[in-house]
């Protein structure tokens, strides 16, 4: 059910599970939360699952088999990502300098790839859309040869946009590969909020009120974000499915948009 996708869990100290496979529709995806205090130190492992850990903010190192990386970013909004993409049963530690916050997301794998680091220089930062649904995507684990199954990046909307625009999904219903989805949100200033839609076309329809630090699991259908005026929206979005590729199905009703960017002047 559309309507049972949201997960507003309260911030605690240490890991949190937001939401996990099993539970609410979600096949492929678990995410968790881990927040550290200045000297803190935490160890994650999971057998049979594939694991990708993006830094929030905060100062510290991470260290998978033998990859140790110190990570630092001042806030989802100020700079660009760090990542490591961790194997099936490897140990992943976190060590912290300061207050640190990272989100997890893991998904069953039967293969071992290797321990892999992407830093803020190696983010892929891609102009999607124009005008009122113009927003920034960075590819943090997209098209890279280390993950096996997850791909995992970073959209950026300025106040009053839209993103996830045209409305696309990627359920299998229209032929498209399965792929399971799962949003990470966060709002500056952090009181704000957003919108994140989700709909079919035989009509199931629900819109969440997305605060700062909610997830949202997007288990089928269309699934279009905005956000008001005043306030930024960022979402840290992962996907695992069927293949390891973006294959996305546009909504037929509203590919017209796309018309309006081939005819605009160039700029």
């Amino acid at each position: 059910m559309l309507s049972e996708t949201l997960f507003r869990v309260p911030r605690q100290p240490g890991l949190q599970v937001l939401q996990r496979r099993g539970d609410r529709g979600a096949r492929e995806l678990t995410s968790s939360r881990l927040c550290l205090r200045a000297g803190e130190k935490a160890t994650y492992i999971r057998p049979g699952e594939e694991t990708i850990i993006v830094l929030q903010q905060g100062r510290g190192t991470v260290a998978a088999a033998d990859v140790t990386r110190p990570v630092s970013r001042r806030a989802v909004f100020a700079e660009r990502a760090s990542a490591m993409c961790v194997p099936p049963g490897v140990e992943l530690t976190v060590s912290a300098e300061t207050d640190l916050e990272a989100i997890l997301v893991s998904a069953p794998s039967a293969e071992s790839g290797s321990v892999a680091f992407v830093g803020p220089n190696e983010v892929t930062v891609n102009p999607r859309g124009r005008g009122t649904y113009a927003r920034e995507v960075h590819d943090v684990f997209v098209r890279d040869p280390y993950a096996r199954r997850l791909m995992v990046g970073e959209t950026f909307n300025p106040p009053g946009h839209w993103s996830s625009f045209p409305p696309h999904k990627h359920d299998g219903r229209n032929g498209e590969p399965f792929l399971e989805e799962v949003y990470h949100f966060r709002v500056d200033p952090p009181h704000g909020f957003g919108h994140q839609m989700l709909y079919t076309e035989d009509g199931e329809s629900v819109t969440h009120q997305v605060r700062d630090g909610d997830a949202v699991l997007l288990p089928y259908g269309y699934h279009p974000v905005s956000s008001p005026p005043g306030y930024s929206l960022y979402y840290l979005w992962a996907m695992a499915g069927d293949q390891r590729q973006l294959a996305l199905y546009e909504d037929p009703a509203h590919r017209w948009i796309h018309e309006l960017e081939t005819h605009s002047p160039s700029r």
